[in-house]
């Protein structure tokens, strides 16, 4: 049996792509991103979304910090608080995984985006899971 690719998303990245008042209320932009997460946890990510595409099930990890902290995880959506940096959060879940697993960060981030490909993850753009 194949073990599900790991999709790991920058929430304070993702959710500040967007200008929709997430900076009034952060903690609800970031519950609205995980809820839309939530689809791509069971059916993925398609081409040219993703390419090569992740398909699903994924296993989905939406990292958080900041006042964004205390978003619980849902059935689908596993949230991780960063005690420190999101991005070495983010750096560490891609690191841990397990060897061969297949990975994806969502993120705009360049630093971040150099850090993980180092690391072997694939990269996309926040619109990969926040379609415009």
């Amino acid at each position: 049996m194949c073990m599900r690719a790991l999709l790991i998303v920058d929430a304070a990245n993702v959710v500040g792509s967007v200008p929709d008042g997430w900076w009034r209320d952060r903690r609800g932009a970031t519950e609205r991103l995980r809820e839309r997460l939530v689809a791509y946890a069971a059916a993925g990510l398609p081409g040219p979304v993703a390419d090569p595409p992740l398909p699903g099930p994924l296993e989905v990890v939406l990292v958080v910090e900041g006042a964004a902290r205390g978003v619980a995880s849902v059935p689908g959506v596993r949230v991780v608080a960063a005690d420190g940096s999101g991005d070495d959060r983010i750096v560490a879940l891609v690191a841990q995984r397990e060897p061969g697993r297949r990975c994806a960060v969502v993120t705009a981030d360049r630093e971040l985006r150099e850090r993980v490909r180092a690391r072997g993850a694939q990269v996309l753009g926040p619109r990969a899971v926040r379609p415009a």
